[in-house]
């Protein structure tokens, strides 16, 4: 026979959306547990996202450093990755993210289950314990924090071919001494950065016409300008036919720009992205309805059934882990105030929708693209300044890519902003902090820096 509890709010996943709002909400007072259904406790960000990613990361940008250092008059006689090495270095950094983490799950103010959960009803789930036991649970709210699985599009034989994902590579100790890539989201192009760096030849396909879809055009551009340049094959506007083996590995037959063509390599990395990890939950009995293939929410981040939140990957808009931390205080926090008060009305704010891509070179973005702006007929003017004419970049033999600014026409206020280029993922954090205080273009531009550093653009003037 089943156990049975009863809590205030109920956390469905125990990653950094699920322990940021479990924290929130015992912090507003309520009673709350945490059901964690993965085999290991961390979450995408921390087991196989971001942080394992970044690490491997590092290692290709050591790499590179070294293979360039003959330019800078430093001689190194051996260049070699040591990917075991590497994957080792990487393990013993998640292993401690991952340990911090569990031990804030298992010592939290919340009771911490381990265990698969799916509704049963709008107010009550069902949890199949990992040690074999089982419980049911009753609380007046819950949240949904599953996050998101690896994505196999359909197309004919890829499945056959066991093709890697990019949990295969952040933990490979070998890698293919060529690979096709097919896709150049952000989790496509890092990885492809990564094995070019340590020595795999790679090829990459991307559907659209250029790299990052949803990105401007003129950034994606630069990274891609830069990937053709250290010597990685790229085919866009493209559409895969099928996915064969072949006596030297494995060739993918697709189309460009309307011309049929194939390509060969000895492995093929699926990394067309990933979808809601919402399979097994029962939704339907909880009266929550899907959005797509994620889980459909307000500006609350309530779903179809107010009593249920959702955050993070499984309900989106955008698979960045400092939002889903958000959403998820956001949501304990409206489940709070609907236990005391009977409402809920914070709502997220994506004006300072932050994005960042650690490719090299990097990419940065806030706020309003030109593309949306365009999209939305938001009037803007840009204004952009190039690093190849930049004294610190020139000096790091950092070359490519530039800075843009988007803002009001009349007002002058910042609308958003972007970097492509040397450190972009961290310049871009003064554009964010300037558009948080509603700066406008010209405050932000009187602001001091010190030369020669990588934000310093003061008299050089941007380029309308």
């Amino acid at each position: 026979m089943s156990e049975n509890f009863s809590y205030d709010f109920v956390v469905v996943g125990g990653g950094s959306a699920g322990y940021a709002a479990a924290r929130t909400a015992a912090g507003a007072g309520l009673s709350v547990a945490v059901v964690e259904g993965g085999g290991e406790v961390g979450g995408l960000c921390i087991l196989r996202g971001c942080m394992p990613s970044k690490a491997l990361i590092e290692s290709a940008n050591r790499m590179l450093a070294a293979q360039e250092a003959l330019d800078f008059g430093v001689h190194i006689p051996e260049v070699r990755a040591d990917v075991s090495a590497i994957i080792n270095r990487k393990r013993s950094l998640i292993e401690n993210f991952a340990g911090y983490r569990r031990q804030q799950l298992e010592a939290g103010p919340f009771d911490f289950f381990r265990g698969h959960a799916r509704f049963l009803g709008p107010d009550r789930i069902a949890v199949r314990l990992m040690d074999g036991g089982s419980l049911e649970i009753e609380s007046s709210y819950f949240l949904i924090a599953t996050g998101s699985k690896n994505f196999s599009p359909d197309v004919p034989g890829l499945m056959e071919v066991n093709s890697l994902t990019s949990d295969d590579i952040l933990d490979a100790k070998e890698l293919p001494h060529s690979v096709i890539v097919l896709g150049a989201g952000p989790v496509a192009l890092e990885l492809a950065h990564y094995m070019h760096a340590v020595g795999v030849k790679v090829t990459i396909i991307q559907r659209s016409k250029h790299f990052l879809r949803g990105v401007d055009p003129d950034l994606a551009e630069t990274v891609e300008s830069a990937f053709r340049e250290r010597g990685i094959e790229i085919h866009t506007g493209t559409k895969l036919l099928k996915v064969e083996s072949s006596g030297d590995g494995i060739r993918i037959h697709f189309e460009e720009d309307g011309k049929l063509c194939d390509v060969g390599a000895e492995a093929v990395f699926n990394g067309l992205g990933r979808v809601p990890n919402v399979a097994g939950l029962d939704l339907e009995k909880a009266g929550v309805a899907l959005n797509g293939k994620g889980i459909g929410v307000t500006s609350t981040q309530q779903t179809s059934n107010p009593n249920i939140f959702a955050a993070g990957d499984c309900c989106g808009p955008f698979e960045v882990v400092h939002i889903a931390i958000q959403q998820g205080e956001l949501a304990a926090r409206n489940a709070a105030n609907l236990f005391k008060n009977g409402a809920a009305g914070e709502t997220m704010d994506y004006r300072l929708k932050l994005f960042a891509v650690f490719t090299e070179p990097q990419i940065g973005v806030v706020g309003l693209s030109e593309t949306d702006a365009r999209e939305k007929g938001i009037p803007y003017k840009s204004a952009s300044y190039p690093f190849n004419d930049h004294g610190k970049s020139m000096v790091m033999g950092a070359n490519h890519g530039f800075v843009k600014l988007l803002a009001d026409p009349i007002t002058g206020e910042l609308l958003g902003g972007a970097v492509v280029g040397p450190h972009a993922s961290d310049l871009i954090h003064e554009v964010v902090v300037a558009m948080a205080f509603h700066s406008t273009a010209a405050q932000f531009a009187a602001i001091p820096h010190y030369h020669p550093t990588a934000s310093f653009t003061r008299g050089s003037g941007f380029r309308e």
